[in-house]
């Protein structure tokens, strides 16, 4: 079953597009709201999205949507309908109809491969910004790293100051040193 059967070409780089946004916007609501990892998600989800559909192109080539019909399709001439040397003919008959088949596939092929590469290069692109989103995304969890590390170096410090205030509190009320409260 193709779902994708009465979508035009101009549908599909349609809904390319609409999968990433609504990737990108689902990411950004999911968790923690992080734009730069949402960005990076669609722009990996546009990316496979127009790869997809590439390769559904490619596997579709006698389809009409891509520009095939423009020109007829060949047939080979009936030979073996011919009068009395109808059935000599015939293997010669079949070989044109090969002949006219691999035609008539090529013509396909030719009219839907610049469709096709329209979504290989629009998936290149994307892989082209995904590179400095990717960066960009790199250097924001960094920073949050840092962040994180020096508010666990605060803590940590507080912690110390406050295990030391105890500890004197304890010698003032004569407890002794080792027990804890």
């Amino acid at each position: 079953m193709d779902i994708l059967a009465g979508v035009s070409s101009d549908w599909l780089k349609a809904l390319t597009w609409i999968t990433a946004v609504v990737a990108g916007v689902a990411l950004l609501l999911w968790r923690t709201p992080r734009p730069d990892l949402a960005v990076l998600g669609a722009v990996g989800v546009f990316m496979a999205a127009n790869v997809g559909a590439g390769i559904y192109v490619l596997n579709h080539l006698g389809d009409g949507r891509w520009g095939g019909d423009a020109q007829p399709k060949l047939s080979a001439p009936p030979l073996s309908d011919t009068p009395v040397v109808g059935n000599f003919l015939e293997p010669l008959e079949g070989m044109l109809g090969g002949v006219t088949d691999g035609v008539n596939e090529f013509v396909d092929f030719r009219s839907a491969l610049p469709v096709a590469l329209d979504f290989f290069a629009a998936a290149g692109w994307a892989l082209a910004l995904s590179l400095p989103v990717a960066l960009v995304a790199l250097a924001a969890a960094a920073r949050a790293a840092r962040r994180s590390r020096a508010e666990f170096t605060a803590y940590k410090t507080e912690v110390e100051q406050l295990r030391a205030e105890l500890d004197q509190v304890k010698r003032h009320v004569g407890y002794p040193a080792g027990d804890i409260i």
